[in-house]
């Protein structure tokens, strides 16, 4: 765990995306890992008052009966037999334990953890890497606690904060010099054979480096920044990162209890009290559905007649609402598949028909969204926020097709792990399509046809949109270039990326030196 900590305090690159976030997701993965092996290892049993562990004693010793007086052999024989049962379970089990299917989920959330934190090794641009940190906080939190019911998610989000101050005296009692380790080992051996180790590096390090000077420029790059300013920023991310594997790390040692976090089933609703909502709701959806039929078919001539608006004017104008609605529509759909009745058959095909009905013209309405921000994106150019939209847009017409295999099933026990699961999905999609090339590509391709581009936007893109910008003529490649160009520092080992790296090959290889008015030309 101490390992781990430095060497991620030590790799963290706080300025940029890279290497350094990677290979610190990868130390605290091992730390937690050897901590769930070593619980494993060496069950907890419940001190009793005899020798050997309370499962053994509780199972030999007889239960003594519960009321006095003369009992016949075959009660006294019938009662140790029928009792005794459910106490040396209770022992023997760890409490909140997950089984098979709760460690594999686990193994996936922190598989998922570690893919979101990679992207910052691939990827430059800050925006996305910042989505994939909140990303990463979710998963790395279910990866911890194991929860799997809704509830059991909302509380394991409350978990983490609290258990780092609960492990505090549960490390100090770990760390008692002569204490045994869960290798045998006593605790001061282990710290000894550390700072002998520490020693001999650092001697052997300064001897390799006087001698070569490319290994000398790899240790520095391996070594922290040894400034007041650096030092100090080094000692937050230990403390920090020191703080969250150790909540981790007691989390994941004694697992909290979340599948008993299920809400009490509430009382179902008369039949009319629900139906005439939903069904007013579907007519409602079903005459809209129906114009956007028509506009989808009738193309921009039925919308320039009808509306009196231009295409693009049309589709910027419904995109949000359409948005609310659909995210709206998926609140109606829980409560009301939670409220109503499914006690005889005419319920459960009611619920069937009502909720399936209002699923498909909700993916309708997804479908229109998304063509509307297409026709958007047509005639303004494509930006982050709008490819961020679209792809949330994708996201909950992907949730609506589950919510309709649910519905079918009338069963959503598996749908809460699967709205996540299927969010870090969209979030490691986005980050496959590399967001701000498709966008420069986008603009550039625009270009190419009407003449329009907004240079200053796509100069405040990332370095991963350095490839396609190239394909631009000048004097707009200059202009477009020239920001990236000056914002591209050198990274160190720890501040590796692909994208970056791939940036600058491309621009050694494009003269930035001509002067042009980017200032008085903005946009073509």
């Amino acid at each position: 765990m101490t390992a781990a900590t430095v060497v991620g305090a030590s790799a963290l690159t706080m300025v940029r995306p890279g290497l350094g976030w990677l290979v610190a997701a990868l130390a605290g993965t091992a730390a937690l890992v050897t901590a769930v092996l070593g619980t494993t290892a060496t069950p907890p049993t419940t001190p009793g008052p005899g020798p050997g562990p309370t499962s053994t004693t509780t199972a030999a010793t007889p239960p003594r009966p519960t009321s006095p007086g003369p009992t016949s052999p075959g009660t006294v024989a019938a009662t140790p037999t029928a009792t005794p049962a459910p106490p040396a379970a209770a022992t023997t089990a760890r409490p909140g334990a997950t089984g098979a299917p709760g460690r594999a989920a686990q193994v996936a959330w922190a598989a998922a953890t570690i893919a979101l934190v990679a992207v910052g090794t691939v990827r430059a641009a800050g925006w996305l890497f910042a989505l994939c940190l909140l990303g990463a906080a979710v998963t790395g939190t279910l990866a911890v606690t194991g929860g799997r019911s809704p509830l059991g998610m909302l509380v394991a989000a409350t978990l983490p904060p609290a258990a780092t101050v609960r492990a505090l005296p549960w490390a100090v009692r770990g760390l008692r010099v002569g204490q045994p380790a869960a290798s045998g080992i006593a605790v001061g051996r282990i710290l000894t054979s550390l700072a002998i180790s520490a020693g001999l590096l650092l001697l052997f390090g300064l001897l390799f480096s006087s001698a070569d000077a490319v290994f000398e420029n790899l240790v520095t790059g391996l070594l922290p920044d040894v400034s007041s300013v650096g030092v100090l920023g080094w000692l937050a991310r230990l403390a920090l990162i020191g703080g969250a594997l150790l909540g981790g790390a007691f989390l994941v040692s004694r697992p909290p209890d979340l599948e008993g976090l299920r809400p009490t089933p509430p009382r179902p609703a008369h039949r009319l009290e629900w139906t005439l909502p939903l069904v007013l709701l579907v007519a409602l959806f079903s005459v809209f559905v129906l114009v956007q039929l028509t506009v989808l078919f009738g193309g921009a001539g039925h919308v320039l007649r009808t509306a009196g608006l231009t295409y693009a004017q049309y589709a910027r104008g419904g995109f949000w609402q359409l948005l609310a609605v659909t995210a709206l529509t998926l609140l109606v759909i829980a409560i009301a598949a939670r409220r109503a009745p499914k006690a005889t058959r005419a319920d459960r095909l009611l619920v069937r028909v009502l909720l399936g009905t209002l699923t498909g013209l909700t993916l309708v309405i997804v479908a229109s969204a998304l063509y509307r921000m297409q026709v958007y994106a047509d005639a303004y150019g494509a930006t982050r926020l709008r490819l961020v939209v679209a792809t949330i847009e994708l996201w909950l017409g992907l949730l609506f097709v589950l919510v309709g295999v649910a519905v079918v099933r009338l069963r959503a026990d598996w749908l809460p792990r699967l709205v996540i699961g299927t969010a870090v999905l969209a979030l490691l999609g986005l980050a496959l399509v590399n967001p701000d090339r498709l966008i420069a590509e986008r603009n550039v391709d625009r270009y190419l046809q009407t003449g329009r581009l907004d240079v200053s936007y796509l100069s405040g893109l990332s370095a991963d949109a350095v490839p396609a910008l190239a394909r631009l003529p000048e004097p707009m490649r200059v202009c477009a270039l020239g920001q990236i160009a000056a914002e591209l520092p050198s990274d160190g080992l720890w501040g590796t990326n692909l994208g970056r790296d791939r940036a600058r090959r491309e621009l050694s290889t494009i003269p930035l030196t001509a002067r042009a008015d980017c200032n008085g030309a903005r946009t073509w």
